[in-house]
């Protein structure tokens, strides 16, 4: 394959979904491969739906994720500019092109007319209304009217849009890479508006004199776009743009995490999962949930998930850093079916990298969420507490969730454990342990296990009769990592303190009442 420009065209209209995430990451592996060229391209032609903020957003996410574009906004590169509002007098000579050629049309229809015309016809039980062949030569534009009103009309700066002429008793071909063949009948399709009253051209124009103007090689986007592909094919037919048009592929729907259903933004909300790469200020309230890198998810899994909804490399590997996603990745190896969102799976996909992560890297990640509790680790501290953590936790959110008791002895006793464990003929036992370990020196993980243990042994007790109550005294809980390396790792005077505030309120604590 000869080096291949792609593009990531994004409307700045909100939050950017998990799908349009995923169509970036199809668009950079595909260039990466081939020593291609990632473009991102900010289509704000619908300047009604513009939200401040949104394209900062785009870029920031793109930049978390790690997906770095070659051109674009605020990156530069000789197609610029690449914001569709700066773009602007492009369209109009391409549109005026279309109308000289006979492949488009004034159309002075005002609102208020179309929807006079809607009516009629569903009160006529046409409730699909398309402004099309048959219905064009009864609205008011220029194929319409006489050449004469036509003038006068466009003279006195009547409003009006232009709207694609398509051809009658026409099938359009389309070769996509992962639908194969598909057929449209041209009588099925509309003419579609191209340019808008305001002289901004709607997503179809735009989206064709830019893909060829940047000389866009593959175009890699959501299925729900497969329709429009008719229009846009029409559109290089009648541009004389043919053999210059760019190859095909429509990625398979995205599905909610029981399969039915597109996943929506509103999905996050009522599913609490992520549905979004990040939080942004910018949001509305309808969009004010969680992303991946709020819900704890490192990038890279979150890539490594997403290459996998849709697209499967035909082997058993299933870790794949980005270097390794863009030496497998091929179009050719994308599903047509829908690829259902399993949280699960993204959750143990960020396991794994959690584990693989160094203890230094760990630490840097977790040091802002343990701050944010008003604790201030050493470096040295934190590190071993993500080491010893790492297995057990699945969201960086886990690390203090799951490990709180190694920053804070205010802990909340597993009243079960103690009701069942603690037994008053043993408090001497307790408290002779605790006095020996006050004297422990070298106070490391394996001499605080040969004194427990021995004290265990010569008073012929057992583990289940002795560690559960030493665990809940000193982390409240009896899960966690080995129990004598937590008791190094907070040191002698605090587990002093952790094991005399335990017994004394284990003593205080009431079996259940019979």
């Amino acid at each position: 394959m000869e080096k291949p420009r792609v593009r990531f065209a994004p409307s700045p209209t909100g939050a950017l979904h998990i799908g349009g995430v995923r169509t970036a990451l199809y668009n950079y592996l595909l260039a990466k491969r081939f020593n291609g060229t990632f473009i991102l391209r900010i289509e704000d032609t619908d300047q009604t739906r513009y939200v401040p903020g949104a394209e900062k957003y785009i870029i920031d996410s793109l930049e978390w994720l790690g997906l770095s574009i070659d051109e674009g906004p605020g990156q530069g590169g000789e197609y610029g500019p690449y914001r569709q509002s700066e773009r602007k007098a492009l369209y109009g000579k391409y549109a005026q092109q279309l109308i000289d050629n006979g492949h488009a049309y004034y159309a002075f229809d005002t609102p208020d007319e179309l929807d006079k015309r809607r009516e009629e016809e569903k009160e006529k039980g046409k409730h699909s209304f398309k402004y099309d062949a048959g219905m064009r030569m009864s609205m008011r534009n220029s194929l319409s009217l006489p050449a004469a009103e036509v003038e006068q009309l466009l003279s006195s700066e009547a409003p009006y849009a232009i709207r694609l002429k398509i051809p009658t008793d026409e099938v359009v071909l389309i070769n996509d890479i992962v639908r194969g063949e598909v057929r449209f009948q041209s009588n099925e399709l509309d003419d579609k508006i191209i340019l808008k009253g305001d002289g901004m051209p709607t997503y179809h124009l735009a989206n064709i004199v830019d893909d060829h103007l940047m000389k866009i090689s593959h175009v890699i986007r959501g299925e729900e776009w497969l329709p429009s592909t008719a229009h846009h094919i029409l559109l290089y037919r009648a541009l004389g743009w043919e053999e210059t048009m760019p190859v095909f592929a429509h990625l398979p729907l995205i599905l909610k995490p029981n399969g039915k259903g597109k996943l929506s933004k509103r999905d996050g909300d009522k599913l609490g999962i992520p549905v979004f790469p990040l939080s942004w200020e910018g949001a509305t309230e309808e969009e004010s949930f969680k992303g991946f890198r709020e819900f704890g998810f490192l990038p890279q899994a979150a890539l490594n998930f997403l290459a996998f909804l849709g697209w499967n490399p035909g082997t058993e590997q299933e870790m794949f850093s980005l270097t390794e996603l863009c030496e497998a990745f091929s179009l050719e190896k994308i599903g047509k079916a829908g690829a259902r969102f399993d949280i699960d799976k993204a959750k143990w996909f960020n396991q794994q990298y959690i584990i693989a992560q160094n203890n230094a890297t760990l630490a840097e990640m977790v040091r802002p969420m343990i701050a944010a509790k008003g604790f201030s680790p050493n470096t040295a501290f934190l590190q071993t507490f993500c080491g010893m953590m790492k297995e057990r936790v699945t969201l960086l959110p886990d690390f203090w969730t799951a490990g709180y008791y190694f920053f804070s002895n205010e802990l909340e006793y597993d009243a079960k454990t103690v009701r069942k464990k603690w037994k008053p003929e043993n408090k001497a036992f307790f408290a002779e342990i605790k006095q020996l370990l006050a004297s422990l020196d070298p106070f490391e993980a394996a001499n605080i296990k040969t004194t427990i243990v021995g004290h265990m042994e010569a008073n012929e007790l057992g583990f289940g009769d002795v560690l559960p109550i030493v665990r809940v005294a000193v982390s409240g809980t009896v899960k966690g990592p080995d129990i004598f390396e937590i008791m190094e790792l907070l040191g002698r005077e605090e587990i002093q303190v952790r094991l005399a505030k335990g017994f004394a309120t284990f003593d205080e604590m009431k079996a259940p009442s019979a």
